[in-house]
């Protein structure tokens, strides 16, 4: 565990808080603190002490919140730069995570901005590796859960089929008719799949469609109902019955909210092109 623990505070050690890489550095200080079991002390305030008489559970969980919070505090301390390190020196790391929060709140905002920007507005250009393509996607998405905005399985699935060149329709097509549930490694290599057969110029992706939901049936030894109602009669989205996933009033409330987003990106953005 000692040498795990060195071995992953060399990453805050490498790249020292400066100002500008706020995201970065916290991300890794989580990374550091979660593996030491000390993330607790960054997201919860210092405790009272407990009273003379408290149970002596009470009084060691105290004691080790204390030491863990100095712990943590010089650690904070020694991977920011001289400037970071007066400002801060005088406070405990729960006060130091909030003071920073609120000094790179801007930055975060701006990384949010620019993820948006290129996560809706990212298209595939006809001839480049879907593979490449949806790996970026991915890539974006994950950025966007990080910064707070965690898209559902269901939309970011949605984005990477509509960011598809019309040589793909006819697998977005069969996708969508054969209300297809996977998630997006799964999607990945179905695409990887389709893009090997158009390149034959066969048909097989049409088949790979039926023949997994012939398997799938085959593989549960029961009649199913298609993917996008359970066998009790409820939507798989929100598990109200009466309806279909893809008739679905919330799953489609949220990709309509998740459209305007990017249509506020994309119309941001071709103003300050235009200015």
């Amino acid at each position: 565990m000692a040498n795990n623990s060195i071995s992953l505070r060399s990453l805050l050690e490498k790249e020292k808080l400066n100002g500008i890489n706020f995201l970065d550095w916290f991300r890794n200080l989580r990374i550091v603190l979660k593996q030491e079991r000390k993330e607790y002390v960054i997201e919860e305030p210092v405790p009272d002490e407990p009273d003379s008489n408290a149970p002596r559970a009470d009084k060691d969980k105290f004691k080790k919140h204390m030491d863990d919070m100095v712990d943590v505090g010089c650690l904070m301390l020694a991977t920011m730069n001289s400037e970071l390190q007066k400002q801060h020196e005088n406070m405990v790391a729960y006060e130091m995570i909030q003071n920073l929060k609120e000094i790179y709140e801007g930055q975060a905002r701006q990384e949010r901005y620019e993820t948006s920007k290129a996560l809706f507005l990212c298209k595939m250009i006809e001839g480049t590796p879907v593979g490449a393509h949806v790996i970026k996607m991915m890539g974006y998405i994950q950025t966007w859960e990080k910064l707070g905005f965690s898209l559902k399985d269901e939309l970011a699935t949605d984005l990477i089929l509509q960011s598809l060149p019309d040589s793909f329709k006819p697998f977005v097509l069969n996708f969508n008719m054969n209300e297809i549930n996977k998630t997006l490694p799964q999607l990945l290599g179905m695409l990887r799949t389709a893009e090997v057969d158009m390149k034959k110029g066969g048909s097989k992706s049409i088949l790979t469609f039926r023949e997994a939901k012939r398997k799938e049936k085959k593989g549960k030894n029961a009649l199913k109902p298609k993917e996008g109602i359970s066998k009790d009669g409820k939507c798989l989205h929100c598990e109200k019955s009466g309806h279909w996933k893809r008739n679905c009033p919330v799953y489609l409330e949220e990709f309509k909210k998740a459209k305007a987003v990017g249509a506020l990106v994309s119309g941001t953005a071709h103003e300050k092109k235009s200015s």
